[in-house]
């Protein structure tokens, strides 16, 4: 038989178009007078030849009407088996095959139990498994099952199974249905507490794709999980970038409710990111925000980290605790919000530090117990992560009771720091000359005119 390479089923040798127009009146009546095996008897006969024929189109027809006899007599045991049969019919058309299971899903809905439902779902599971040609109905039909799991609870069955699926390899699913599966199974991994399966799978999604218009529920989605995602892992700083990108959505920024919310978070977890060159530049960016004056508060706490001067933590606790605590990122009725308000006074000791390093060549743990509002010890342990950071250089002179923050330079260092004087000297040495050379030349000739 030959093969038609454009849709990859055999050439048509006869159209049955006709005689399946002819037969479907004659079921009609069949179904009608309620004897389903002689209508299905003539179906069968019809589609024997058909399919032999490969005449999609008739095929394709006589299937679905043999479907639509089953399931609209709730012969739901009947049913599966039909398709079943047919599916393993020899030769049967791709194409054929879409249709009839594609038909048979439009029945899931319509079964009068869970148990019915489940058991036709499994049914279709295994007619489509392994066939490429129904991929995209096999996807849909397990995520109809899982939705099952996850109504009784089995979210780790339910999780497993979905991620049986590998829908980024389907090319002809549409890219928006792809991403949607893939959203659902970043979901049930963070349901499971799966959190480095959840990773993986969140890197088969492309943030490029989000730029599209009409793509910005699945955005919104995607970053809500990456959110809870990064929060467990305690990386603030990712937490930050995925908050700026929900708050550059256009529907955040019409919306006078939500934006305020997350611009503030913005700010929170920006501040409560390690201190490093890309935490001060975004910080320095978010700053300049002109919607950012709106939220007073959040204004003053990006300044005073951004401003080489000392914050104080009993002043800090005092003008943004009674409002912070009250939000979602430092709330004082969980065990996080509590976390993270901890986390902030480390924020805000480091930056004191930062602070006196620059300003203070030398001084006593005593002092700094004072600026840092510290015990001692505590003052040591924040200036070793200081230090093993490399944000600061300090040396604690114990007996003495004194820490230099002025770091020595080697001989290497000195040389380089004399050559370079010498050259700027040198610089302005010729420049100076050339100057004096000019207003010479200039007086000459002034000489000379007059």
């Amino acid at each position: 038989m030959e093969l038609d390479y454009a849709t990859n089923e055999p050439k048509m040798e006869k159209d049955y178009s006709e005689s399946v127009k002819q037969l479907l009146p004659e079921v009609e009546q069949l179904v009608n007078s309620g004897d389903l095996q002689q209508a299905l008897a003539k179906l069968h006969a019809l589609e024997k030849k058909t399919r032999s024929a490969a005449d999609v189109w008739s095929t394709a027809q006589l299937l679905e009407r043999i479907v639509d006899i089953c399931g609209s007599a709730g012969e739901w045991v009947l049913l599966e088996q039909q398709v079943a049969l047919l599916a393993k019919k020899h030769g049967q058309l791709k194409q054929a095959i879409s249709k009839m299971v594609q038909r048979a899903m439009t029945y899931v809905d319509k079964t009068p139990d869970e148990a019915t439902r489940v058991q036709l779902i499994e049914a279709l599971r295994t007619v489509t498994e392994g066939k490429i040609h129904v991929e995209v109905e096999r996807a849909r039909l397990t995520r109809m099952r899982v939705a099952i799991y996850e109504q009784h609870g089995m979210v780790k069955e339910a999780c497993e199974m979905l991620q049986e699926v590998q829908v980024e390899t389907y090319g002809s699913m549409e890219r928006r249905e792809k991403t949607d599966f893939i959203l659902e199974q970043m979901r049930l991994c963070l349901a499971k507490r799966d959190y480095v399966r959840m990773a993986i799978i969140g890197h088969k999604i492309n943030p490029k794709y989000f730029e599209r218009e009409g793509t910005e529920d699945l955005k919104l989605r995607f970053y809500e999980l990456m959110i809870q995602y990064d929060l467990h892992e305690q990386n603030y700083l990712e937490v930050c970038r995925h908050y700026q990108q929900v708050y550059r959505t256009p529907l955040i920024q019409d919306d006078v409710q939500r934006w305020p919310t997350v611009l503030q978070n913005v700010v929170l977890y920006l501040v409560l990111s390690p201190y490093g060159n890309e935490q001060a530049d975004m910080l320095h960016r978010v700053k300049q925000d002109h919607r950012l004056e709106k939220l007073e508060l959040c204004a003053q706490l990006a300044k005073s980290f951004t401003t080489m001067e000392l914050t104080r933590w009993p002043a800090v606790e005092t003008v943004y605790g009674a409002d912070f605590r009250r939000t979602e990122v430092f709330s004082s009725s969980t065990e996080d919000g509590a976390k993270r308000w901890g986390v902030l006074r480390e924020r805000v000791i480091e930056h004191n530090i930062r602070v006196i390093a620059k300003y203070y060549g030398r001084a006593t743990i005593s002092r700094l117990t004072e600026l840092l509002d510290l015990g001692a010890d505590d003052v040591e342990s924040f200036l070793a992560k200081a230090v093993v950071n490399g944000t600061i250089y300090a040396r604690i002179d114990r007996p003495q009771g004194i820490v230099s923050f002025e770091k020595p330079s080697d001989g290497e260092d000195q040389l380089n720091t004399w050559a370079s004087d010498v050259g700027r000297l040198l610089s302005l040495v010729e420049k100076t000359t050339h100057l004096i050379a000019k207003e010479e030349i200039v007086s000459k000739i002034a000489r000379t005119l007059n």
